[in-house]
């Protein structure tokens, strides 16, 4: 099925994130690219967005540029903790050039650019109908607390537990859906990134109501998701990260003020992101 995997890794199914570390330490250039990407996506976010954090709900801008903006995000928020499923990936396959993981990476990125796109599809949708109704001093800022609440729920949730245990075992997940070829490389990258959406779209939901132009709450979360996935106390870094997004969600809520890295829309006058996005 594989053909040059090692006979030992086909035994191993669902023995967590060793065989991917282990694959990890002998493609050390390759997880070293992977990181460094990441370094250029965080550089580049830090160049792109420096000022244009409106708070919570920030102005999307256009298609175009929201979507270009997000997968260099994804890519410097994600490369870090796939990196290991990545170089495991390229330890299993057959295809020897260099050009396999790096599709797989690709459509990795391809799936989270998807998840964008119906974010922004989302935010335009929900822009038009509601109007003003969304504005911060409105309803924004409940729909904000609410959505950091419903995040820390679904932390708890079955679902968020088989999509975290797929990513926090990738040899399974890679046994389990194996195509060879540079078209199988891309397809698995981005179901690898289908199981990575289940497991991580609610703290992503919780970056849009802190403020998805910020680069200090990019850096959280991104935290959140590498030390669910990669920390072996699994159950303390998801119970950790549901208690972190409820008491956020009750300050949003009670005194958003009280929150030294959330901006309130409308207290600085910054420029909003509809006019940075032409």
């Amino acid at each position: 099925m594989i053909g040059s995997a090692p006979a030992h890794d086909h035994g191993v199914g669902g023995v967590g994130l060793a065989p991917a570390f282990a694959a990890a330490r002998l493609r050390v250039g390759l997880v070293a690219g992977l990181f460094g990407l990441a370094g250029i996506g965080w550089w580049w976010t830090l160049d792109r967005m420096r000022g244009m954090d409106d708070g919570p709900w920030t102005g999307l801008g256009t298609l175009g540029w929201f979507v270009a903006t997000w997968v260099v995000m994804m890519a410097a928020m994600m490369f870090p903790s796939v990196a290991p499923t990545v170089a495991l990936y390229a330890r299993m396959t057959r295809e020897r050039s260099s050009l396999s993981p790096l599709l797989f990476a690709a459509g990795y990125l391809a799936t989270w650019a998807a998840v964008g796109a119906l974010a922004f599809a989302v935010s335009l949708g929900g822009s038009r109908l509601a109007g003003n109704v969304l504005a911060w001093d409105r309803a924004g800022r409940w729909l904000a607390g609410a959505t950091l609440i419903a995040a820390a729920a679904y932390e708890l949730t079955p679902l968020k537990d088989v999509c975290l245990g797929k990513c926090r075992s990738p040899l399974g997940l890679l046994l389990g859906s194996w195509r060879d070829g540079w078209d199988g490389a891309l397809r698995m990258g981005a179901q690898a990134g289908a199981w990575c959406v289940g497991c991580c779209w609610a703290l992503m939901a919780s970056l849009f109501a802190l403020g998805v132009m910020s680069i200090a709450w990019m850096a959280f979360v991104a935290g959140l998701i590498a030390a669910e996935k990669v920390l072996p106390w699994r159950r303390v870094a998801v119970y950790g990260a549901a208690a972190v997004l409820l008491i956020l969600g009750a300050l949003v809520l009670a005194i958003p003020d009280a929150i030294p890295a959330l901006t309130i829309p409308g207290d600085d006058g910054m420029p909003k992101m509809g006019q940075m996005g032409s």
